[in-house]
């Protein structure tokens, strides 16, 4: 299993997860000593995994890191784009267009470069598995999140396109929208958390979502219902819902 995001948050967990199934694990991240270290605390077995360093945000970086798994691991059987990051952002703010393009790159060319190294092979081997880690955030705009809700509005459309391309291929494309799940980076957070997670139990419901190759969940379902509800209103009174909400810190804000 080949993972990126393995540094911390949901990406951690769903590692740690694997592991406890069985899975060799291929960690992807710019920490490389942090991942070391939290694999020593959890008695991971040295020769059960491997750590690549890259830049999810740089392509030519992450290409490289799936070719060196391939070499040194060979083929693996699923691949998960977790790596993601989320900040605020107000567009009359020059610098915030920066912001954009960032969070771009990492969630959206980052993911897109993940799964690059490892599509040809698996269909002509015939199977495997890329998930898509999205978001709850990315099926209808929040005030002062356009970035992180347009970036997570992008990986749904592209693992959609993505599973229609592999459809007969015998690759299963699976899309992941956590809702809120309790990591670092929610806790940051400065509005309330409907249905918040353990990154825990978001593991261990993840896990039996991509074994099973199910193209698509919103994770805890409770989350998926309101977002469709909330998919389901009038502009107008959507808008005025959501009117005086807390927005996400914009980068240098705490």
């Amino acid at each position: 299993m080949f993972i990126t995001g393995a540094s911390s948050g949901i990406g951690q967990a769903l590692a740690l997860r694997y592991h406890a199934a069985g899975f060799r694990l291929a960690m992807l991240a710019r920490q490389i000593k942090a991942v070391h270290l939290w694999a020593d605390a959890n008695a991971i077995d040295p020769s059960r995994y491997a750590v690549y360093s890259a830049d999810v945000s740089q392509v030519d970086s992450m290409v490289a890191a799936g070719q060196a798994c391939i070499l040194a691991q060979g083929l693996p059987d699923v691949v998960i784009a977790s790596a993601g990051i989320s900040i605020g952002m107000d567009t009359a703010v020059r610098e915030d267009i920066d912001v954009m393009a960032q969070l771009f790159a990492v969630n959206n060319m980052g993911m897109a470069a993940t799964f690059h190294p490892f599509v040809a092979a698996m269909v002509a081997r015939g199977y495997g598995t890329l998930v898509g880690i999205g978001s709850v955030a990315g099926i209808r705009g929040l005030p002062g999140h356009g970035a992180y809700c347009s970036s997570k509005a992008a990986v749904i459309s592209y693992c959609e396109s993505l599973r229609g391309e592999l459809r007969s291929s015998g690759v299963k494309v699976v899309t992941i929208c956590p809702g809120y799940v309790d990591t670092a980076l929610t806790r940051q957070n400065r509005y309330a958390m409907p249905f918040l997670m353990p990154v825990e139990t978001f593991a261990d419901r993840a896990f039996a979502v991509i074994q099973a190759g199910r193209s698509y969940r919103v994770i805890p379902w409770q989350m998926g219902v309101v977002a469709k509800l909330l998919r389901l209103l009038p502009n107008g009174v959507f808008d005025s819902a959501l009117a005086g909400r807390a927005r996400k810190h914009r980068q240098g804000q705490r």
